[in-house]
């Protein structure tokens, strides 16, 4: 069986990330299976897009998960990041 998952890269940090606020970048990547300077790039595109809000908290970020927005890929666009975070957490 090939090494292909249901789920892309983001939708991994950001179920991580949802689980783990207060996650530092290397936890997240080991646990997604990418590298770190690629999951920094992820949480870029998450805040950027609005489904992460970042915070300094002393030295290091906090991320919180905006669960209300919809998810983008227009075949799941009537659903909300929320939804899917609820279904995965354990």
């Amino acid at each position: 069986m090939g090494q292909w998952t249901f789920l892309t890269n983001h939708a991994h940090v950001l179920i991580y990330v949802a689980r783990d606020p207060g996650a530092r970048v290397r936890e997240i990547a080991d646990a997604v299976g990418i590298t770190e300077r690629t999951a920094q790039g992820i949480l870029t595109d998450l805040v950027d897009a609005g489904y992460l809000r970042r915070t300094k908290e002393g030295r290091r970020n906090r991320y919180d998960c905006v669960e209300d927005l919809p998810l983008r890929h227009p075949l799941e666009a009537d659903h909300r990041i929320g939804e899917l975070l609820r279904t995965l957490r354990p």
